[in-house]
């Protein structure tokens, strides 16, 4: 029975992201194991009003500062020997990784 892995991918930055995508697809593409993804899970936004004038005073006037989270979702069967290149990958700070084993 294969067992599969499920890597859930998430940042800030969409080029990194797609940076470790790729090199995953290279991993899986050269040891042949199947791959599905990656597939593109919605960007989650987080929006701030903030308040131009700290003290309260003149019109109130608002700025938004925003942050957008991209995320990946890749699912591969967990052969040993792939799972050990993609554990080798250097992941900058910027992208979160997890992978779920079922």
């Amino acid at each position: 029975m294969v067992q599969k892995a499920r890597i859930r991918l998430s940042s800030t930055d969409p080029t990194h992201l797609l940076k470790i995508c790729s090199e995953v697809k290279r991993i899986v593409n050269r040891t042949g194991v199947k791959m599905a993804g990656p597939i593109p899970l919605p960007t989650k936004r987080l929006v701030v009003p903030v308040r131009k004038t700290p003290c309260g005073e003149g019109t109130p006037t608002w700025e938004k500062w925003s942050m957008r989270i991209h995320k990946r979702l890749i699912d591969i069967d967990a052969d040993e020997r792939t799972m050990r290149q993609i554990m080798r990958i250097r992941i900058p700070e910027e992208v979160f990784i997890e992978i779920e084993l079922k």
